[in-house]
């Protein structure tokens, strides 16, 4: 990942990809772009480590049933990514929700997260 742009915009690219693949429900492609033992940290869950509890997560313990992410801001600096913008979708219970989110993103050196930390602007998913 050296080289600076290139490596910034791959990042980029890698990131963007994220938010497609989970808003698409496509549990594998999500799964794969984290590093085998990443944790996420999430308000109201604790940690999530490795890609067995990520699985669980995203395979059905995730609140979200569908929506999609709007990105407003994205940042990379180093092997780190921060992202500001907006879910707009629906919940399991069939809710209708709108949230801001910020995520805190670590990249290792093969382009997967290893740690991933995300807020929301209202208690909500």
């Amino acid at each position: 990942m050296s080289g600076g742009t290139d490596a910034a915009a791959d990042l980029t690219a890698r990131t963007r990809y994220y938010y497609e693949r989970v808003d698409a429900g496509d549990v594998a492609a999500v799964l794969d772009w984290f590093a085998e033992d990443a944790v996420y940290h999430r308000p109201g869950y604790p940690p999530m480590l490795g890609r067995e509890a990520l699985r669980r997560f995203y395979g059905g313990e995730r609140v979200i049933e569908s929506g999609a992410h709007h990105l407003d801001e994205l940042v990379v600096q180093d092997r780190r990514v921060a992202v500001r913008g907006r879910f707009v979708g629906r919940l399991r219970d069939g809710s209708a929700v709108e949230v801001g989110f910020a995520d805190f993103l670590a990249y290792d050196a093969d382009g997967r997260v290893r740690e991933r930390r995300s807020f929301f602007d209202v208690p909500a998913v």
